[in-house]
């Protein structure tokens, strides 16, 4: 039965229209094999769905651990880069080794560049010949492309270049030869 026909039968009026209009409309949707819209749930206007539990298998409302959440805020701000470079300067003697983390220590850490400063110029010589094995050791350790660039220094000397009146030249030296 169409809606021309449900117009159509006489004497039909306000709710009895209306059902038989809509007995009409389910009769047509079911010889065109579309399921019928259970009550309680949104039709095509709505998006409204019914709450589903998460049973036994893995589901996104569940707990997390706090180390996969920790990587995701991470991630989302950006600080993945600054993470990285501060696991080089937790893990220094892990990574170089005892020996070399005696003598010289990470400084700073920017745009894939390690700064190392070492305890005397023989380690600091030592650490420039060794620099290609260092970036393998760390990229090994913390990950590819983390540290791009090692820049080595020597040991720190006293700045005698200090106060608002200085006078040039060498510093105070041995007056006594």
């Amino acid at each position: 039965m169409s809606t021309a026909e449900v117009a159509g039968s006489g004497g039909l009026r306000g709710a009895d229209l209306a059902r038989a209009a809509l007995e009409a409309a389910r009769a047509s949707a079911k010889e065109r094999g579309v399921r019928g819209v259970r009550k309680g749930t949104a039709g095509a206007t709505g998006r409204r769905r019914r709450r589903r539990w998460s049973g036994p298998g893995p589901d996104d409302r569940d707990p997390q651990p706090l180390g996969r959440l920790a990587a995701r805020i991470a991630a989302d701000r950006g600080w993945v880069e600054r993470l990285a470079g501060g696991q080089v300067f937790a893990r220094w003697p892990k990574l170089v080794g005892e020996e070399l983390a005696e003598h010289a220590r990470p400084v700073a850490f920017e745009n894939g560049e390690l700064t190392v400063q070492a305890d005397s110029t023989a380690w600091a010589t030592q650490l420039r010949l060794l620099q290609r094995e260092l970036i393998k050791r760390i990229a090994a350790g913390v990950g590819n492309g983390v540290v791009t660039s090692l820049k080595v220094q020597g040991p720190a000397a006293p700045n005698w270049r200090f106060g608002p009146r200085h006078a040039p030249g060498r510093g105070p030296r041995d007056t006594y030869g």
